[in-house]
């Protein structure tokens, strides 16, 4: 018998424990001498959870790769023009659609998509052709054809169309071929079989098509399990699905025919039997792969045979839920929420919070009254640690455990506070006031580089500011304005990098989305949330890498919502478990941070929560396997 030197030139390393493992290691094989094991990293395929979408729908269609997908349109439950764009990590507002459908073809990537048909109430189907260049759609000439529920293939300027239905005269599926090339859509040779809501993905030359319904008349369901390829010029037989399967959302545009990938659909009629099922295609066969965690039908896919994603759909309730595919030698932990230990008391919403999920700080709020309350964070427990000099709700707090500030507020009965103190890590130090007495403000920094801006110099929400304030270690000081008031904001970053986030403006009696961001010396307008509110808190010791989470809407007392900003766009995190409303603490990290306390609707004592919850981003780790001669 060969050895394995003998067949791949190297010998097998001998470690005392495994090696830290990177991509460089996939296919190594080495010998662990402390557990006696042969071990190797070899690629496996799985599914991990990823965040909400921000519109529940089905029916509605992407394109793009698994990093950089955008999704439009679909039903909930009338049609709608929405599109979201996903980055890897969550969702974000997009460019809006120019007509109201679902079923729309699409291929192509972020920066450069294709979209062509789609349907509508009563059962019409469209000629339509958009571009899209990552911020808005462009109407280009008309597809050939009035189709919904087409499959697509190819790029933006090297584009397919194949299949689809159209209602009138009579109701029925298509077989027609169309190839796009940047400018004019040109007929090509025609599918061999008929139907539409068909998965398909490749290219303009080496396209593939499968699964679909054929709509026989007659039938209530005639689902196929055809399957196509295209060669640039002719369609060709090849291998059917396992199953058979219509394909209404879960196309992979950018899937190549030896490496394709089906996600989502249904058997029998829709609703009552929605898949979980995922099937490969290696150019010759198809095989079951690792099925999804929630079944449903009409959901939308993107992505590649290695990289996939799935969104939305129907159960038939109407979902957010987003799962990516991943074949690689990484396992992923998807970012969540988790609980961590109970605050001692429920008199802390809207105070002051530093430092982060490991090393934390909360002083002050109210439950009734204002408090003088103070507690430190582990990562696992509160302990009690010196009262604030005077009772306040509405003081913020930014830096760390032991140099946290608490800000402004509010004392009894109502009066504005400009008091500042610094907690050293076991006791409070009178710091320079504010300026002017101020509360519910937002800030970010250090206490020796910090800003605090806008919030409220008199009782309740009827009044807020646009001033800012900097503090220099010893003194704080007016800098420029910002461009709209808000009082309840939240803020995140350092002082020559920071912004400020949300919030209400009594001017406008509106909860806000806007985002400024600040440079050190003039505030700019940074993008806005797709959920405007205010009593949100945030995380993040960077402007372009921060978590917003909680808060509350005009049509919600308490948001479990999170997001997460890359100094351009905000996009969805996952949820928190629990409803908060002016929670008094975050981390200054967007990895890893926390929020504790609050109150889920913000009018009072009985309202007010001692949950924590501690938030982790997604990791990949590389992971070996065991080697056994079975």
């Amino acid at each position: 018998m060969a050895t394995y030197e003998e067949i791949y030139g190297k010998r097998v390393k001998d470690f005392d424990s495994d090696p830290t493992l990177d991509s460089s290691y996939e296919g190594q094989v080495w010998y662990n001498s402390a557990t006696g094991t042969l071990k190797s990293v070899v690629s496996f395929a799985s599914w991990s959870s990823s965040s909400d979408a921000l519109y529940p729908a089905y029916n509605t269609s992407g394109f793009g790769v698994q990093t950089a997908s955008v999704f439009i349109a679909g039903s909930y439950p009338n049609y709608n023009n929405n599109t979201q764009e996903y980055n890897g990590s969550g969702f974000s507002v997009g460019g809006t659609y120019p007509e109201s459908r679902s079923g729309i073809g699409t291929a192509g990537i972020l920066t450069a998509g294709l979209a062509w048909g789609g349907n509508s109430s009563p059962e019409f189907e469209s000629q339509l052709t958009n571009e899209y260049n990552g911020t808005s759609w462009t109407n280009v000439n008309n597809y050939p054809i009035t189709v919904a529920f087409p499959a697509g293939a190819g790029t933006q300027t090297a584009g397919l169309g194949a299949g689809g239905w159209d209602y009138s005269g009579p109701f029925s599926a298509k077989n027609t071929t169309n190839e796009y090339d940047g400018t004019n859509w040109t007929g090509s040779n025609n599918l061999n079989t008929a139907r539409s809501s068909l998965f398909g993905g490749g290219t303009q030359t080496a396209a593939i098509m499968a699964g679909g319904d054929k709509f026989t008349p007659g039938t209530a369901s005639d689902n196929s399990g055809a399957c196509e390829e295209y060669n640039g010029t002719s369609w060709t037989s090849v291998n059917s699905l396992p199953g058979t399967t219509n394909g209404a959302g879960g196309r992979t545009t950018n899937a190549v025919q030896t490496d394709f990938r089906i996600l989502s659909g249904a058997s029998g009629t829709a609703f009552t039997s929605p898949y979980v099922k995922n099937y490969e295609y290696d150019g010759t066969n198809w095989a079951a792969g690792p099925n999804y965690t929630t079944a449903r039908y009409g959901a939308a896919g993107s992505g590649t045979g290695p990289a996939a994603i799935i969104t939305g759909g129907r159960t038939p309730s109407y979902v957010l839920t987003t799962e990516e595919f991943n074949k690689s030698i990484n396992t992923t932990t998807a970012a969540a929420w988790a609980s961590g230990g109970a605050l001692p008391s429920a008199s802390m919403r809207n105070g002051a919070g530093a430092g982060t999920q490991t090393a934390g700080l909360i002083a002050g709020g109210y439950a009734g009254a204002a408090t003088t309350e103070a507690y430190l964070y582990d990562g696992s427990t509160w302990t009690a640690t010196t009262d604030l000099p005077q009772a306040r709700e509405g003081n913020v707090g930014c830096g760390t455990q032991t140099a946290g500030f608490s800000i402004g507020g509010r004392y009894p009965p109502s009066s504005a506070s400009a008091v500042t103190n610094i907690f050293g890590g076991s006791s409070w130090t009178s710091a320079p006031s504010l300026p002017a007495a101020t509360s519910a403000m937002g800030a970010f920094g250090t206490t020796s580089a910090a800003v605090a801006a806008g919030g409220s110099t008199s009782f309740g929400p009827a009044n807020s500011v646009t001033t800012s304030y900097e503090y220099n270690g010893s003194s704080w000081t007016a800098g420029n304005s910002l461009s709209t008031s808000r009082n309840n904001a939240t803020g995140f970053g350092i002082q020559t990098a920071g912004a400020i986030a949300n919030g209400y403006s009594p001017g406008s009696s509106s909860y806000l989305s806007a985002t400024e961001e600040y440079d050190g010396t003039n505030y700019s307008t940074g993008g806005a949330m797709a959920v405007a509110s205010s009593g949100a808190r945030s995380s993040g010791s960077s402007q372009t890498d921060a978590i917003l989470f909680s808060g509350r809407s005009a049509s919600n007392n308490g948001e479990q919502t999170t997001f997460g900003y890359d100094g351009t766009a905000w996009s969805t995190r996952p949820s928190l478990a629990n409803n908060h409303y002016q929670q008094a603490l975050s981390g200054t990290a967007s990895t890893t941070t926390f929020i504790c306390g609050g109150g889920p609707k913000g009018s009072g004592s009985p309202d007010n929560v001692t949950n924590t919850e501690e938030f982790t981003a997604s990791t990949e780790t590389a992971t070996a396997s065991t080697l056994t001669t079975s």
